[in-house]
């Protein structure tokens, strides 16, 4: 007779997989299977039918997930961690190149980075050198409007007068 049959070898690899799993994944996924593979090969170990030992696998598996699933949610941050793209939101930056929605071009300097940009509002062309505001992050590109107390409006408004 072997050390372990073929069942024992089962709930072993079992236990085993969902440890390895749960060591390389960075959230609990599988931390659970592990004390049910445990309780099934002891089970296993005693003798108990195959029905016996896949009904303690599930059911001390559930048990682990219900009473491990609510502390996990209560000391999980749910502290939500800007990233730098969101620092420009709101912020004033200078049109680098003429921004036009209709032909797709169009980049602005925001805290010294330089963004493919596009107009908030459809139909308005933002002249190179015109101070624009940061209102929303759509992919890659920033979408700005310009700014209340922009030098360029001014000059143009003053033009047409």
């Amino acid at each position: 007779m072997s050390v372990l049959d073929g069942m024992q070898l089962v709930w072993l690899g079992v236990t085993v997989l969902a440890a390895i799993v749960e060591a390389a994944v960075p959230s609990l996924v599988s931390v659970w299977f592990v004390p049910g593979g445990l309780a099934a090969l002891l089970v296993s170990f005693l003798g108990g039918a195959v029905w016996l030992q896949i009904l303690v696998f599930v059911g001390v598996s559930a048990a682990a997930l219900g009473i491990t699933r609510p502390l996990y949610r209560r000391f999980q941050s749910r502290k939500v961690l800007p990233t730098n793209a969101d620092r420009v939101l709101g912020k004033e930056g200078v049109v680098t190149e003429t921004i036009d929605n209709l032909s797709a071009t169009g980049r602005a300097e925001v805290l010294g980075v330089s963004w493919a940009a596009r107009s908030e509002l459809p139909g308005v062309i933002l002249p190179a050198g015109t101070t624009v505001v940061v209102e929303r992050i759509e992919g890659v590109k920033v979408i700005v409007r310009r700014a209340e107390a922009d030098p360029t409006a001014r000059e143009s408004e003053r033009s047409k007068s």
